[in-house]
């Protein structure tokens, strides 16, 4: 059954030195659109991630959101650039001397100067650490399509249940046209009477215009074409693969072969069956759009 582009997904992994979490969540796109979102000095990771995504979604705009928690040895720690700080604090006092300006060097504002104090930490095994972070992605995945394939499902099941509703109001089209045209042909027939008097009606014109009616609103062939498409929906919402594309373009049919059906409706009833079948297919429109 097809999967909804909307999706959440949570995955961890706990190193030796590190917590990895990786969140990722989507809605829904006509393509696969990607945002990676990683902390500070793991843009290493980007290419992987990415790479990753598509391996495995075909559609949707997904973000990814991927935090690290250092532990032991692996914390980041503050480095004072001795020979940097030791020449910045005698250039200041050089300053107060040379302009005989006032001496209010502090710690906080040798501190505040970028170039004094570093953060250093262990170098990190790139290879090693974007394997773990995939074993966290991994996870996420998991979770991620499990909610599009619950989410999927209910979509599937609102647009089988709408299709028949269609099918049953075509139903109603194709078992109404028959009875508008002998309406018409009585209608017409009382009228001729009318204009004739007592003379009698020639049954051969009556035939022949009645004829040209029923040919005129004739929708056989629209009926069951938009039958066919309606199969062919079923048929596809059945399929462990994306179809959002492919649905898409069914209910265009399925719009353009409703339009001309009521365009060619000549009894209220039947327009009035048109308008609640089109009522449908903007539905099953709208919940396509959330198909994979």
């Amino acid at each position: 059954m097809a999967n909804s582009m909307t999706g959440f997904g949570r995955g961890e992994f706990t190193g030796e030195h590190y917590h990895i979490t990786a969140e990722m969540k989507s809605v829904n796109h006509r393509y696969l659109e990607t945002s990676v979102h990683l902390p500070r000095g793991y843009a290493f990771l980007e290419d992987k991630i990415t790479a990753f995504l598509k391996q495995n979604l075909c559609r949707g705009k997904v973000e990814v959101y991927l935090s690290v928690e250092s532990a032991g040895d692996e914390k980041e720690q503050l480095t004072i650039n001795e020979e940097f700080t030791a020449s910045y604090i005698a250039a200041l006092r050089r300053l107060c001397k040379n302009y005989r300006l006032k001496n209010d060097i502090s710690v906080m504002g040798v501190a505040n100067n970028p170039n004094v104090l570093s953060v250093t930490k262990k170098t990190m095994d790139e290879e090693a650490f974007t394997a773990d972070a995939l074993k966290a992605m991994e996870e996420a995945l998991g979770h991620f399509r499990d909610m599009r394939q619950k989410e999927g499902k209910r979509l599937c099941d609102d647009i089988s249940s709408r299709c028949q509703t269609i099918l049953d109001k075509v139903a109603f089209v194709e078992q109404r046209s028959p009875e508008t045209v002998r309406i018409y042909r009585e209608r017409l027939q009382e009228k001729i009477k009318e204009l004739l008097g007592d003379r009698q009606v020639d049954e051969q014109r009556l035939v022949t215009e009645t004829a040209v009616f029923a040919d005129r609103i004739a929708v056989d062939e629209e009926t069951v074409r938009l039958k066919s498409h309606i199969r062919q929906m079923t048929d596809l919402l059945a399929l462990e693969e994306p179809v959002g594309r492919k649905l898409d373009f069914i209910v265009q049919e399925m719009n353009r072969e409703t339009n001309t059906i009521g365009s060619k409706a000549q009894d209220l009833d039947v327009t009035n069956t048109v308008v609640d079948i089109k009522a449908e297919i903007e539905k099953i429109r709208e919940q396509v759009q959330n198909l994979e």
